[in-house]
């Protein structure tokens, strides 16, 4: 892959009305960011669960801040990989490689846009419901090729749909972003029906959205690996060592906010990424930083500060080690996966002590379960509603789906696909209401 062909920007669905805009201070990528960060779907991030509950007196990570750190180590990977690449003489300048710190901090917003509410929970719940619920009985009204798309929801797939699809009332492109900001959030660059084949459990495409992939990979020169499996865009894996970085170390800064762990065991986990001899320097600036600042969140923060400014440092040492198998499509796994012993020892013990103390704690099992049951719920609803319209409860359940979501599409798929969109893009709070409501749990006031 060649630079020159993957920094692109000519945005989506617009091809034939975008040039550069002389008058604009921004530069192309820059307006990805600033479009994504004042939209509608960034802003309902603010209501969407992390990992714990969304807050009380204390505040922990929801969707929103999580993609705000990610777009922040974001940029730092970018402009250090940038300026890496040129004092290398392994770029040329004029290549537009400046740029890519700007690029991958958009994406990093872009994210987690098609995530569905509650977390994770709530992709189990939408599959779940096609898989082994009222919603298996519909297989017969779509391909195979829909069906896995179906039974597999997967929020990398739905937010490479969000960015891209032409919602009713909306312009041609979506957000029409660049091509290089949507080629960079795409992870797992093949259809449902590949990842038996590859075996993964993710994927980055619907059906719908096949034809507006494979065009984006036409116009950057992406390489299909085989029978539709391409290359990963090399921004991608800047992206995901941004999202790697942030969602392992601040969840242990948030345990700690909320007493799952002491400030004894936080410390240890995250000084465990210090060689003694190697890293003696930043080890002691830490030690005298603690004994000024007393507030030990205080002194968490600024020890997670560090940590993550070495892992930018070592997953772009990575990148540059690996830099010709990343360019040419044959580099496997991640970046974080590959960094120095000390780096990936400490990694992997604070992924050990999420699942088991993070991710299992009673808060977090009651917003999954909770989640699961609401999500079911409202897809069994709207699902049925749409397969069956005519009816008087169809007809008054169908009212409450904003226009955007057009539910009279020519197929069972992209009626279902308009639920999903619909479902998948609310707020948890939102959720909740509107599963009281059609319940009977939260009855309207009658005046």
């Amino acid at each position: 892959m060649d630079w020159i062909k993957l920094l692109s920007t000519k945005r989506f669905g617009q091809e034939d009305k975008y040039s550069p805009a002389s008058a604009d201070v921004r530069t192309q990528f820059q307006r990805d960011y600033d479009r994504l960060i004042f939209s509608s779907p960034f802003r309902r991030l603010q209501n969407k669960t992390q990992v714990f509950p969304l807050p009380g007196s204390i505040f922990v990570h929801n969707r929103l801040t999580h993609s705000l750190e990610v777009s922040s180590v974001g940029r730092s990977l970018g402009n250090l990989l940038a300026e890496k690449l040129i004092d290398a003489n392994q770029v040329d300048p004029d290549s537009g490689i400046r740029e890519i710190g700007s690029i991958v901090a958009a994406a990093c917003l872009a994210h987690d846009l098609g995530n569905p509410p509650f977390g994770h929970s709530g992709e189990k719940a939408l599959s779940h419901y096609f898989e082994k619920g009222e919603g298996a009985n519909l297989q017969d009204r779509f391909s195979k090729e829909e069906w896995f798309d179906l039974t597999n929801f997967e929020g990398n797939a739905n937010a490479l749909r969000l960015l891209t699809h032409a919602f009713k009332g909306r312009r041609k492109g979506g957000f029409a972003l660049t091509y290089s900001t949507i080629a960079s959030i795409v992870k797992y660059p093949w259809e449902s029906n590949k990842i038996e084949e590859i075996g993964k459990k993710k994927y980055g495409y619907f059906q719908f959205e096949k034809a507006d992939y494979l065009k984006i990979a036409k116009e950057l020169e992406i390489p299909e690996i085989k029978n539709g499996i391409y290359a990963r865009f090399p921004l991608v894996y800047l992206v995901e060592a941004a999202d790697d970085i942030c969602y392992q170390i601040m969840d242990i800064e948030d345990a700690h906010k909320l007493n799952i762990l002491s400030t004894a065991e936080t410390k240890e986990l995250l000084l465990n990424f210090y060689d003694a001899d190697k890293d003696k320097k930043a080890l002691d600036r830490i030690e005298e930083t603690c004994l000024e600042v007393t507030d030990t969140n205080e002194q968490i923060a600024f020890i997670r500060a560090s940590v993550i400014g070495k892992l930018v440092g070592e997953c772009v040492k990575v990148f540059l080690n690996n830099y010709e198998a990343i360019l040419s499509g044959t580099f496997k796994g991640s970046l974080i996966d590959e960094v120095e012993p000390t780096c990936k020892q400490a990694y992997r013990t604070c992924t050990d002590v999420a699942v088991q103390r993070i991710y299992r704690h009673r808060s977090v099992i009651e917003i999954e379960l909770a989640g699961y049951k609401i999500l079911g719920t409202l897809l069994e609803e709207f699902v049925s509603a749409v397969m069956d319209p005519k009816n008087f409860y169809s007809k008054n359940l169908l009212s409450l789906i904003p226009e955007q979501y057009d539910i009279s599409g020519d197929s069972d798929y992209e009626k279902v696909m308009s639920v999903l969109d619909f479902v998948s893009g609310m707020t948890d709070v939102f959720a909740l209401d509107l599963y009281r409501k059609i319940k009977g749990i939260e009855l309207p006031e009658i005046k």
